[in-house]
């Protein structure tokens, strides 16, 4: 199995966990909630919402495309921090997150939290 389709496997499993948790939405957010230039849009979405409405399709745009893979990403550190007090509930979905970011960067962003 190539990277691309490692990268797409996570992905569903990602998507997986965000339905497993309750977290994932029917309802997308207005579109001007899609519009931030902060990290994560977190002005305006919640984590799950970033990753289901701006991460999910940006990296199913670049797979079924077949644009070239970002080599350098690290979002589990965010969702780290976002479900810090909650971890054993999110573990699944943080270790997902975390193999995705190891595929692509080559390199684990929690190698130091852990």
């Amino acid at each position: 199995m190539d990277q691309r389709q490692r990268a797409a496997r996570l992905l569903e499993r990602i998507e997986a966990e965000l339905h497993c948790l309750g977290l994932w939405q029917t309802e997308c957010p207005a579109p001007h909630e899609l519009q931030s230039r902060e990290p994560f849009a977190i002005d305006k979405l919640d984590f799950h919402q970033w990753l289901q409405f701006i991460m999910l399709p940006r990296m199913w745009d670049v797979i079924d495309g077949e644009h070239p893979l970002p080599q350098n990403i690290a979002v589990s550190p965010m969702a780290a921090h976002v479900y810090r007090k909650e971890l054993e509930n999110h573990e699944a979905l943080i270790a997902s997150l975390r193999e995705f970011d190891i595929l692509l960067s080559g390199a684990d962003p929690l190698a130091d939290d852990v």
